[in-house]
């Protein structure tokens, strides 16, 4: 009975051991994807920021600009690519919408992006768009890859339509996350103008031919959640301006947009408790249940062991019957 007992606890052991870098290395892969439903809305905001007023073509200060970026997931188009890749694919609609304080828009610029739903490494196919042109990135862009490590990334910047390093710049605390900080530099490079402009009449095509550039610089920044890839916070230090043509009435340039465009403190609350949440379920498939399961089964092998043990353990002679004289020796 005791041996049986042994080989149910021993085949649980091996279970176990077995379970642990199966979830890790085998289900963690598979299950940790980004949802192709996926759904995203933030708002960011730059006070006191510097506005063209294309009116009267003359740049002013104004209280706020506030930027709204949308991300809506294509199921149809991430089976449809995923079937063709043979793997699993997200495909995310963006939207950057800028407004000024009077609620009107500035610019508006759509883009889609398809990646990996799990390394979050670039898909490429028909239909990969920055506001309407077709596109090829390289790296990552909106979200890092979960496990995040502390060096750097190669980073989409739609703007520029270029891939440059983002660089690792050390780990810190953030509402009570260790978040691992990135940033970008994009020196000044000349951009294509926004397709949807704010005056009715004034178009890309119109304003090249005045002979007008535009002109973009920023420095990005981004604190990520490394378990996730996510980032909890973000802001850019961001700056355009037209340059030369006869639209600006013969001056050199005129500042188009310049602001520090920061997160607005409700969506960094909303955004640390969906992280914190998803944090804990990677978690479950990298740390704590491939961890649990070997300790479980250290504990089975040795509950498995322990009556093997005993029933092999030597046992004191019987003691002599009563009134029988014991052995002599010489």
């Amino acid at each position: 009975m005791r041996r049986k007992a042994s080989l149910v606890l021993l085949a649980c052991a091996v279970f176990c051991a077995a379970l642990s870098p199966l979830l890790r290395w085998y289900a963690f892969p598979r299950l940790a994807r980004i949802p192709p439903n996926q759904y995203q809305d933030m708002v960011l905001e730059a006070e006191g920021a510097t506005l063209l007023d294309y009116g009267t073509m003359r740049a002013k200060k104004v209280p706020k600009v506030t930027i709204v970026q949308t991300l809506k997931g294509d199921v149809e188009a991430a089976r449809r690519i995923g079937r063709t890749a043979g793997r699993p694919v997200a495909v995310w609609d963006g939207l950057s919408y800028v407004q000024g304080p009077d609620g009107k828009m500035v610019s508006k610029v759509p883009e889609r992006y398809i990646f990996d739903a799990h390394s979050q490494a670039p898909v490429h196919a028909t239909g990969e768009t920055v506001d309407g042109d077709p596109v090829r990135r390289q790296g990552i862009e909106f979200k890092w890859p979960f496990p995040t490590q502390r060096r750097d990334y190669e980073y989409f910047d739609a703007q520029t339509r270029t891939t440059s390093p983002i660089h690792y710049g050390g780990t810190r605390t953030f509402r009570g996350l260790t978040v691992y900080c990135f940033e970008q530099t994009i020196p000044w490079t000349k951009v294509p103008m926004p397709k949807t402009m704010p005056v009715r009449g004034i178009t890309p095509e119109t304003v090249a031919r005045t002979g007008t550039t535009r002109w973009y610089a920023t420095v990005r920044r981004f604190w990520v959640e490394p378990v996730t890839g996510a980032p909890v916070y973000g802001e850019e230090i961001h700056r355009e301006e037209l340059r030369g043509g006869t639209l600006l009435g013969g001056r050199a340039k005129v500042t188009a947009f310049a602001g520090h465009v920061k997160m607005r403190e409700d969506y960094i609350e909303h955004t640390v408790a969906l992280v914190r949440h998803n944090r804990t379920a990677v978690l479950a498939l990298t740390s704590h249940a491939p961890r649990g399961f070997l300790a479980l089964g250290t504990s089975l092998l040795a509950l498995s062991l322990w009556p093997e043990a005993r029933a092999r353990r030597p046992r004191d002679p019987a003691p002599a019957p009563a009134g029988e004289p014991g052995p002599v020796s010489a």
